[in-house]
């Protein structure tokens, strides 16, 4: 038994260090975590502010070039009266003299020197004004003749001819994304930085817990989004912690507790191989046979502790009427009570009430207290139950020896042993109670000990009688 319990130590202990990050591998800076993550924001924000753009500059287009032709409609007219006024032999000279006095480029080129979308072409031809892809150039064909006249480009800094600079709308957007880019590096520091902090203090527990030191606990996050990861690591750190002290003080009992029998086993096989007395061997066999039976019963509740203790089994309420379900619960256990006297007691209890309990889980509660009371018990148990507000309390008196008011918090922990006889004289290993106490705290309720009317102890069970009230 022991054994198997320092192997699953072991297992446990293994498997939790398999977990234990390397020192150096996939780690990365405070500075590599910004960087990362502000390339993917910027680079998000870029992409869909450019292509919001698209689609605004795509929409807009029409309209834009709509405004340009009305806006430019009135000056183009007059610049083709003037040129009717004169031979066409002097248009060249006449839109050299025009053009010195805009400040956009004005010229007169064959049509079939033009090559428009189709959609501008035909507007052209049919005597509209036709705009460029770029809407900075505009074409007017002059009445019935093959001549076009163009204007443009409107903006200055689409003019070959003028020194190529920087367009000013280029540096407007330039110095704007540079000041959005700035201000996104700060927000993304500012947010990037307690993160980084929580996951390399989460990182440093982890490994501390992946060397053995169960008692580290992750410190209080600064990001709230890390905060539920930190509670769920320290949460398991203490349930891991706990477990392996389980373990150990389980083990470390049980391995105190079989001593005895199998010493006495051992004992009697040696008087056995040297007496040939019938009755003697006989004696013997019995002794063994109480041994096995000590030896099997702690097994038993050692397990059944053990499964209470690792996890809180799956409560799988049933209503039952409670007066004949104690009836048959005690009624299981005359059997061992001997010449004790047994009763039960439900005339408190209103008629036909009813609790919710587990069928699986609290039977091992009751017939627990009664195997406790039927071994200190001089001559008398009493059992009863009543319902006092919301909740259902089942006593089980005894006329033992009681217990000392001091002793009587400890005495639903597993292996406890009291000062006095109550204990050493029967046999018991401590873990009875122990189980009485999880059950009851499955149920949501309590398991307490008093003095008994009867003049020994008085142990009480106290639940719900509805849990699933909400």
């Amino acid at each position: 038994m022991t054994g198997n319990n320092n192997s699953r130590n072991n297992r446990l202990l293994d498997i939790i260090g398999r977990y234990k990050p390397a020192p150096w591998r996939g780690r990365y800076s405070l500075s590599h975590l910004f960087f990362n993550f502000y390339l993917l924001v910027m680079g998000s924000f870029v992409a869909i502010a450019f292509f919001a753009d698209f689609v605004i500059s795509t929409a807009v287009k029409g309209i834009t070039d709509d405004y340009t032709g009305r806006f430019m409609r009135g000056t183009i007219v007059l610049i083709e009266e003037d040129l009717f006024r004169k031979p066409r032999s002097q248009w060249p000279k006449a839109i050299a003299s025009l053009g010195e006095k805009f400040t956009y480029k004005l010229d007169i080129v064959e049509r079939w020197t033009l090559k428009l979308p189709p959609k501008q072409a035909e507007k052209l031809d049919n005597g509209e004004l036709a705009i460029d892809a770029d809407g900075d150039i505009i074409y007017h064909r002059l009445k019935q003749t093959p001549q076009i006249l163009v204007v443009g480009p409107l903006s200055p800094d689409a003019d070959p001819d003028r020194p190529r600079t920087m367009p000013l709308e280029l540096r407007i957007r330039l110095l704007t994304w540079s000041l959005i880019g700035l201000c996104l590096a700060i927000a993304v520091w500012f947010w990037v930085r307690p993160v980084w902090r929580d996951l390399e203090a989460l990182r440093q527990t982890a490994r501390s817990l992946g060397d053995g030191h169960f008692e580290t606990r992750a410190p209080q996050a600064r990001s709230s989004a890390f905060q539920l990861l930190t509670d769920t690591l320290n949460g398991m750190a203490e349930r891991v912690q706990r477990l392996i002290a389980t373990q150990k003080e389980t083990s470390s009992a049980i391995s105190h507790e079989l001593r005895t029998p199998i010493a006495r086993m051992r004992f009697a096989l040696e008087m056995l191989v040297e007496t040939d007395e019938h009755a003697e061997r006989e004696r013997l066999w019995q002794m063994m046979e109480v041994d096995l039976d000590e030896l099997d019963n702690l097994i038993d509740s050692s397990l059944t502790y053990s499964r209470f203790e690792r996890e809180q089994p799956e409560l799988h309420l049933t209503p039952v009427e409670l007066a004949p379900w104690l009836e048959e619960k005690v009624d299981s256990m005359r059997i061992l009570s001997r010449a004790i006297e047994l009763t039960v007691d439900s005339s408190a209890l209103p008629e036909g009430q009813h609790v919710e309990l587990d069928l699986k889980s609290m039977p091992y509660a009751i017939t627990n207290l009664l195997r406790n009371a039927i071994k200190y018990a001089k001559s008398k148990i009493a059992v009863s139950a009543e319902v006092i507000g919301d909740r259902v309390h089942v006593h089980v008196d005894d006329d033992g020896i009681g217990i000392l008011p001091e002793e009587r918090q400890r005495i639903f922990f597993a292996f406890t042993r009291l000062d006095r006889s109550r204990d050493r004289a029967t046999g018991g290993y401590g873990l009875g109670l122990a189980i009485v106490r999880l059950v009851l705290v499955q149920h949501g309720g309590t398991a307490t000990v008093d003095e008994s009317p009867l003049g020994g102890a008085r142990f009480t069970l106290s639940w719900p009688l509805l849990q699933n009230v909400t």
